[in-house]
Protein backbone atom coordinates (compact mmCIF):
# COMPACT_ATOMS: atom_id res chain seq x y z
CA UNK A 1 0.00 0.00 0.00
CA UNK A 2 1.12 3.17 -1.16
CA UNK A 3 1.10 6.09 1.68
CA UNK A 4 0.27 9.60 0.56
CA UNK A 5 2.29 12.31 2.58
CA UNK A 6 -0.10 14.52 4.78
CA UNK A 7 0.44 17.69 3.44
CA UNK A 8 0.87 16.76 -0.11
CA UNK A 9 -1.96 18.55 -1.47
CA UNK A 10 -1.55 21.61 0.62
CA UNK A 11 2.21 21.80 -0.94
CA UNK A 12 0.95 21.70 -4.34
CA UNK A 13 -1.49 24.40 -3.98
CA UNK A 14 0.92 26.84 -2.62
CA UNK A 15 3.16 25.51 -5.47
CA UNK A 16 0.45 26.60 -8.10
CA UNK A 17 -0.08 29.77 -6.40
CA UNK A 18 3.83 30.88 -6.60
CA UNK A 19 3.77 29.72 -9.99
CA UNK A 20 0.58 31.88 -10.95
CA UNK A 21 1.95 34.38 -8.85
CA UNK A 22 5.48 34.35 -10.84
CA UNK A 23 3.81 34.49 -14.40
CA UNK A 24 1.58 37.21 -13.08
CA UNK A 25 4.38 39.18 -12.22
CA UNK A 26 5.90 38.58 -15.48
CA UNK A 27 2.79 39.31 -17.46
CA UNK A 28 2.60 42.67 -15.12
CA UNK A 29 6.13 43.69 -15.91
CA UNK A 30 5.56 43.00 -19.36
CA UNK A 31 2.41 45.04 -19.82
CA UNK A 32 4.50 48.11 -18.20
CA UNK A 33 7.44 47.73 -19.82
CA UNK A 34 5.00 48.13 -23.30
CA UNK A 35 2.51 50.76 -22.16
CA UNK A 36 6.24 52.79 -21.00
CA UNK A 37 7.31 52.19 -24.39
CA UNK A 38 4.25 53.44 -25.78
CA UNK A 39 4.19 56.78 -24.04
CA UNK A 40 7.65 57.28 -24.55
CA UNK A 41 8.57 56.58 -27.96
CA UNK A 42 8.14 59.79 -29.51
CA UNK A 43 10.28 61.32 -27.13
CA UNK A 44 12.85 59.31 -27.55
CA UNK A 45 11.79 58.83 -31.03
CA UNK A 46 10.42 62.63 -32.20
CA UNK A 47 9.18 62.67 -35.55
CA UNK A 48 11.10 64.22 -38.59
CA UNK A 49 10.62 68.24 -38.23
CA UNK A 50 8.20 69.31 -41.17
CA UNK A 51 7.54 73.16 -42.38
CA UNK A 52 5.34 74.56 -44.06
CA UNK A 53 6.55 76.48 -47.18
CA UNK A 54 4.53 79.32 -48.87
CA UNK A 55 6.84 81.19 -50.80
CA UNK A 56 6.19 81.78 -54.27
CA UNK A 57 8.90 80.17 -56.66
CA UNK A 58 10.43 81.56 -60.14
CA UNK A 59 12.69 80.44 -62.33
CA UNK A 60 16.74 81.25 -61.46
CA UNK A 61 17.43 83.39 -64.52
CA UNK A 62 14.42 85.32 -65.05
CA UNK A 63 14.21 89.09 -63.76
CA UNK A 64 12.42 89.49 -60.24
CA UNK A 65 13.78 89.33 -56.30
CA UNK A 66 12.94 85.91 -54.31
CA UNK A 67 13.37 82.04 -54.14
CA UNK A 68 14.08 80.38 -57.74
CA UNK A 69 14.39 77.07 -59.42
CA UNK A 70 17.57 75.93 -60.34
CA UNK A 71 16.92 72.86 -62.16
CA UNK A 72 14.78 69.52 -61.82
CA UNK A 73 16.06 68.45 -57.84
CA UNK A 74 16.78 72.15 -56.48
CA UNK A 75 16.37 75.40 -55.23
CA UNK A 76 17.80 78.45 -54.50
CA UNK A 77 16.36 81.04 -51.18
CA UNK A 78 18.85 83.65 -51.15
CA UNK A 79 22.26 82.17 -50.24
CA UNK A 80 20.66 79.11 -48.99
CA UNK A 81 20.79 75.83 -51.81
CA UNK A 82 17.81 73.21 -51.12
CA UNK A 83 18.59 69.37 -52.92
CA UNK A 84 15.05 67.91 -52.94
CA UNK A 85 15.65 64.44 -51.67
CA UNK A 86 14.35 61.49 -53.40
CA UNK A 87 14.52 61.51 -57.04
CA UNK A 88 17.90 62.34 -59.19
CA UNK A 89 16.69 64.54 -61.88
CA UNK A 90 18.75 65.09 -65.67
CA UNK A 91 21.58 67.41 -65.39
CA UNK A 92 21.39 70.88 -66.71
CA UNK A 93 24.69 70.40 -68.49
CA UNK A 94 24.21 66.62 -69.16
CA UNK A 95 26.32 64.80 -71.58
CA UNK A 96 24.06 64.73 -74.33
CA UNK A 97 21.07 67.23 -76.17
CA UNK A 98 18.83 64.93 -74.58
CA UNK A 99 20.11 65.02 -71.47
CA UNK A 100 19.52 68.68 -71.86
CA UNK A 101 16.51 68.68 -73.21
CA UNK A 102 15.43 66.08 -70.28
CA UNK A 103 16.72 68.33 -67.66
CA UNK A 104 14.91 71.78 -68.83
CA UNK A 105 11.86 69.85 -68.68
CA UNK A 106 12.36 68.49 -65.41
CA UNK A 107 12.79 72.27 -64.06
CA UNK A 108 9.82 72.73 -65.90
CA UNK A 109 7.28 70.36 -63.82
CA UNK A 110 9.37 71.38 -60.51
CA UNK A 111 8.27 74.86 -61.47
CA UNK A 112 4.89 73.62 -61.80
CA UNK A 113 4.87 71.33 -58.73
CA UNK A 114 5.85 74.52 -56.50
CA UNK A 115 3.48 76.69 -58.60
CA UNK A 116 0.23 74.72 -57.17
CA UNK A 117 0.76 76.45 -53.59
CA UNK A 118 1.73 75.33 -50.09
CA UNK A 119 3.91 72.00 -49.30
CA UNK A 120 5.73 70.68 -46.60
CA UNK A 121 9.34 70.04 -46.27
CA UNK A 122 11.44 67.90 -43.65
CA UNK A 123 14.77 68.99 -42.42
CA UNK A 124 12.86 71.86 -39.85
CA UNK A 125 15.15 74.72 -38.93
CA UNK A 126 18.31 72.10 -38.82
CA UNK A 127 18.38 70.06 -42.21
CA UNK A 128 20.75 68.07 -42.90
CA UNK A 129 23.47 68.94 -45.65
CA UNK A 130 25.12 67.43 -48.48
CA UNK A 131 29.10 67.39 -49.54
CA UNK A 132 28.36 70.82 -51.40
CA UNK A 133 26.75 72.13 -48.74
CA UNK A 134 23.20 71.74 -49.71
CA UNK A 135 20.42 71.56 -47.41
CA UNK A 136 18.23 68.00 -48.03
CA UNK A 137 14.72 68.39 -47.77
CA UNK A 138 11.81 66.04 -49.01
CA UNK A 139 8.96 68.03 -50.30
CA UNK A 140 5.47 66.79 -50.12
CA UNK A 141 2.08 68.04 -51.01
CA UNK A 142 -0.25 65.57 -48.46
CA UNK A 143 0.12 62.13 -49.55
CA UNK A 144 1.64 63.27 -53.64
CA UNK A 145 5.20 62.87 -52.89
CA UNK A 146 7.40 65.16 -55.42
CA UNK A 147 10.16 62.63 -55.60
CA UNK A 148 7.08 60.33 -57.13
CA UNK A 149 5.72 62.93 -59.10
CA UNK A 150 8.83 63.50 -61.19
CA UNK A 151 9.50 60.18 -61.52
CA UNK A 152 6.27 59.18 -62.41
CA UNK A 153 6.30 62.14 -64.79
CA UNK A 154 9.39 60.45 -66.13
CA UNK A 155 11.31 63.32 -65.59
CA UNK A 156 13.31 61.93 -62.58
CA UNK A 157 15.12 58.41 -61.42
CA UNK A 158 14.72 57.25 -58.07
CA UNK A 159 17.79 57.50 -55.87
CA UNK A 160 19.39 56.35 -52.52
CA UNK A 161 19.67 52.56 -51.61
CA UNK A 162 18.82 50.26 -54.78
CA UNK A 163 18.02 52.94 -56.99
CA UNK A 164 20.15 52.39 -60.61
CA UNK A 165 21.32 54.89 -62.50
CA UNK A 166 19.26 56.16 -65.89
CA UNK A 167 21.12 56.53 -69.06
CA UNK A 168 19.67 60.05 -70.23
CA UNK A 169 21.29 59.85 -73.74
CA UNK A 170 20.48 56.12 -74.51
CA UNK A 171 17.81 57.22 -77.07
CA UNK A 172 19.95 59.45 -78.96
CA UNK A 173 21.98 58.83 -82.04
CA UNK A 174 25.37 59.30 -82.35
Amino acid sequence: MRHTPRFARKRSRNRKRRLSWRSARVWLLLIALIAGWLLLRDRLNPPEPVTTVGSTFRLCGTPGPGPCVIDGDTLAIGNRRVRLTGFDAPEMDGACKLEVAKANQAKLELHRWLARGRFEWTGGTEPPYDRYGRELREARRGDDMLADHMIEAGLAAGSGWGASAVDWCSGEDA
